[in-house]
């Protein structure tokens, strides 16, 4: 009996949605050669990492054994998969493989970086595979809500994995490959080990609708619109994109796109071919001379986002571009968890500027790029794998998906990040739990979620700051009273006197009772003076401060 092994390891994606990150491993334990599959990121909040640009996985696991890893695979363009291959790539030092579409979105990021493009090989779909070490991988097509999504064959000594990627099951999705059953069932017929899988809609009960289906009820909306037409969607959504673009063109709109992410989208997608017989665009320039009632804007911040056009058309004009009563704002897409605040903000913003919002609660403008419960158990019958490992979900989402595997007398496993599963055997055995956390890229610095730093921007903003300064003299005696400077507190409390006043009275008051070991040592100096300030703010404004310290001594 062979003592390699077939490793499965997420490091981001498996209980979340975002920030995705698989590795695979073949090899004798400790030895395994590695692949990577995806490199995403997620996006901060205000409430949990604030000042934070982007969050991805921790993968530093992944650095110290660098010189196992044959190669790292993107599945797609969406940047919960390949956001994050510029913040990454020096330290893995792997060449990355994906598909012309997504290969040009990568190697934009790398520029970015001032890395070379050439790191990023462009590969063809199935059948062409990829040599890797122990692995053989090919692309194979899937349907999605960005061109040019591929699930991956995973060839290994001991027998065939399929990692679906994000899909969705549809026939026509307008741009990009539909799905195609009878190649996903020739792909399965020799057996498969594991279906590494797409959680994400397992809650939904109702088979999957079609990209197609969006486009009469889009066109008829434009079409009865009297004044000027904003439309938003995923910029990454290219379907959705030219279905909006043939929506105004066919109603005699001219069409500007706004927003980068949008354009470089848009582009991408020309330069590679998957995108042809888009309507001609006109510039922002040209649109502020184009009559209302004969001009379309394809916007980005369909999720709230608020350096986006949608956002800063909310909240005024953007590009020399102003909406108006009686102008139709359309939420093509679907509001992500956690977003909706945002999103709310903007619906209001423009009802108070009397713009008519159309969202998606009719479900007539907008259909999701994943998989339903239906469709899930649909590719189940079609791959019928020997095991189903949930991925791409939220816990609760990977939980269900285990159950549907079983309930059609699957074998199935719960894997979360940081769970290192064994898919040699029979069944699926966690063989290593590995610490799986988050890296904040802050400004243009990567810090470790669990470095204390936005804890203490987060403490900052709850209870405000306090900086207490005190000077002594050679002979360590208090050269004037300690002074303070206070950030976001109010100016009086409960004695009605200044909150500044009070602190300095009590601070002077603790020196002037200050023993010599107390006034020699900065540690005690520090340690009674933030303990002074903390409480007396707390009897004053029912606060406890975050509180700095300096002590300067003359010598």
């Amino acid at each position: 009996m062979s003592n390699e092994r077939i490793i499965y390891l997420p490091l981001g994606g498996a209980g979340e949605i975002g920030m995705n990150c698989y590795v695979y491993g073949y090899g004798k334990p400790g030895e395994e050669r590695l692949i990577v599959v995806d490199l995403g990121v997620a996006f901060p909040d205000m409430d949990t990492t604030p000042g934070v640009d982007i969050i991805f996985a921790d993968i530093a696991w992944l650095v110290e054994n660098r010189a196992r890893i044959e190669a790292v695979f993107i599945t797609h363009a969406h940047e919960d998969h390949v956001g994050a291959v510029g913040h990454c790539f020096e330290r893995l030092g792997a060449p990355i493989y994906a598909r012309a579409f997504t290969a040009n979105i990568a190697r934009g990021k790398l520029a970015e970086y001032g890395l070379s493009e050439d790191t990023v090989r462009t590969a063809s779909k199935w059948p062409e595979t990829i040599k890797a070490g122990p692995f053989t991988v090919g692309f194979l097509p899937i349907s999605h809500s960005i061109p040019e999504s591929s699930g991956l064959v995973i060839d290994t000594p001991q027998g065939r994995l399929i990692h679906t990627g994000d899909f969705k099951l549809d026939a026509q999705p307008l741009v990009g490959e539909a799905f195609d059953p009878d190649l996903w069932a020739e792909v399965s017929a020799p057996g498969v080990r594991a279906l590494i899988c797409d959680s994400t809609n397992v809650f939904s009960p109702n088979p999957g609708r079609s990209e197609v289906e969006v486009g009469p009820e889009i066109e008829k909306l434009v079409a009865g619109a009297p004044q000027l037409v904003v439309a938003t969607t995923f910029a990454s959504n290219v379907a959705r994109v030219k279905t909006l673009a043939d929506a105004g063109s066919k109603a005699g709109r001219s069409i500007c796109l706004l927003g980068r992410a949008m354009r470089r989208m848009i582009e991408a997608a020309i330069e590679t071919g998957v995108l042809t017989g888009f309507p001609s665009v006109v510039s922002v320039e040209d649109a502020a001379a184009i009559p209302r009632e004969n001009l379309m804007l394809i916007v980005t911040g369909s999720q709230g986002e608020r350096r986006a056009a949608s956002a800063q058309l909310s909240r005024g004009k953007y590009n020399g571009m102003e909406l108006k009563e009686g102008d139709l704002f359309l939420f093509s897409s679907k509001t992500i968890p956690g977003n909706e605040k945002d999103v709310i903000r903007i619906i209001n913003n423009f009802s108070e500027r009397g713009v008519d919002v159309v969202d998606d609660s009719s479900g007539k403008y907008h259909v999701s790029g994943h998989a339903n419960g239906p469709d899930l158990a649909r590719l189940h019958e079609i791959v019928q794998p020997q095991i189903v490992v949930p991925m791409h979900g939220e816990h609760r989402h990977l939980r269900e998906h285990v159950k549907l595997a079983k309930s059609k007398g699957r074998a199935g496993v719960l894997a979360v990040n940081g769970m290192m599963i064994d898919l040699s055997g029979n069944e699926p055995t966690v063989a290593q739990w590995i610490d799986a956390g988050r890296t904040y890229l802050d400004g243009s610095v990567q810090i470790g979620a669990m470095d204390g730093i936005v804890r203490d921007r987060i403490r900052m903003a709850l209870n405000g700051h306090v900086v207490v300064t005190v000077i002594l003299d050679e002979d360590d005696e208090p050269l004037g009273e300690p002074w303070c400077e206070l950030k976001g507190l109010p100016e009086t409390g409960r004695s009605h006197a200044p909150l500044v006043e009070v602190l300095e009275e009590d601070l002077a008051q603790f020196l002037g009772r200050a023993g010599d070991k107390t006034l020699t040592d900065d540690d005690k100096i520090e340690e009674g003076m933030r303990r002074i300030v903390r409480n007396t703010a707390q009897n004053e404004i029912g606060k406890k401060p975050e509180v700095t310290v300096v002590v300067s001594r003359l010598s």
